[in-house]
């Protein structure tokens, strides 16, 4: 009787690790949102660059990231100011503004070796917030919104839609030059 206690003892303890690194793992996975069809439709929360390849995203993903060709005198200006930053991006998987520019811009900050670990991506609802509503620490009202800190403090911020080009502003922004996003 003791021996089968002891065993009971230590199956269920073991059932609860695991059960916790599932929470765990599915904590930390974006959520989606699912059509009639049964087809994830858009992410929300948290996200890697991964997710956006994904068959659904990848439709849209892939021909912008490969079809981008950014003008060289501006990505020389960010690959030497790029890795001062850390950035945070807020986009909609379901967004045209956020198809449009959220694969060129992870296309430029690969050309100019990025450190990856400093980018954050978010995914909104199409009503622009998140689970946390972090959206709302932020000023988030349109996206993409792509926030930049240097040394814990906001620089600046690409909001929608290019001034210029993409790359002119960013380089603008990571430089340390006046830049004014679309909507101040």
């Amino acid at each position: 009787m003791k021996i089968f206690l002891y065993f009971l003892l230590i199956v269920t303890a073991a059932n609860c690790g695991s059960s916790q690194q599932h929470e765990e793992k599915k904590a930390a996975s974006p959520e989606t949102e699912v059509n009639e069809e049964g087809q994830e439709t858009l992410l929300v929360g948290d996200i890697e660059r991964k997710d956006l390849e994904q068959a659904q995203f990848a439709t849209w993903f892939h021909p912008m990231y490969k079809s981008y060709k950014p003008e060289a005198k501006a990505l020389e200006t960010i690959r030497e100011h790029i890795n001062d930053y850390e950035i945070l991006m807020f986009m909609g998987t379901w967004c045209a503004d956020s198809q449009r520019e959220v694969p060129k811009f992870l296309k430029l900050l690969d050309l100019t070796e990025f450190d990856q670990e400093n980018l954050k991506i978010k995914a909104v609802r199409e009503d622009k917030t998140l689970p946390d509503e972090e959206q709302k620490e932020y000023d988030v009202v349109y996206v993409p919104t792509m926030i930049f800190f240097k040394d814990g403090k906001e620089v600046g911020r690409f909001v929608e839609y290019p001034q210029d080009e993409l790359e002119i502003d960013i380089a603008k922004i990571v430089s340390g030059k006046e830049y004014r996003h679309s909507y101040e």
